[in-house]
């Protein structure tokens, strides 16, 4: 086998036509808790290691510390501090939305500082200052 660099990129193989790629992703079984409590109670969910004190949001199944099983799960508030925000106008494809979305990174209280949410916050004309702290 050659390792030498293609210098014509002629010299390239290629195939012409479409290439299947069937593949489902799954939330995995902590991450579809979560989603599941979120959508049908309102409620966010963590696991939260005891031996650590850590609280893992979104809920993990091991901790990364010790990785000892997380089966205690708790409820975590519905309040944090805003760390950033930004306001976008466009959508993905430069298209002007007929609304603004402002994504904000939030750190959910009781959380670590070092896994923050990003939310989406319903533009209403109002700017997210009124949420920070």
């Amino acid at each position: 086998m050659s390792y030498d660099r293609i210098r014509d990129p002629r010299g390239l193989k290629h195939q012409i036509g479409d290439m299947e790629a069937d593949y489902i992703y799954t939330a995995g079984l902590a991450g579809e808790k979560f989603l599941l409590a979120l959508r049908d109670e309102g409620k966010l969910h963590a696991t939260r290691c005891e031996k650590c004190d850590i609280t893992y949001l979104p809920p993990r199944m091991y901790c990364d510390q010790c990785f000892g099983s997380l089966d205690n799960w708790i409820e975590v508030p519905k309040t944090g501090t805003v760390q950033t925000f930004t306001t976008t106008y466009e959508d993905m494809n430069g298209e002007p939305l007929d609304a603004p979305i402002t994504l904000a990174f939030i750190k959910i209280d009781s959380t670590p500082s070092l896994a923050p949410q990003a939310l989406l916050i319903a533009a209403d004309g109002t700017r997210p200052h009124h949420l920070m702290r």
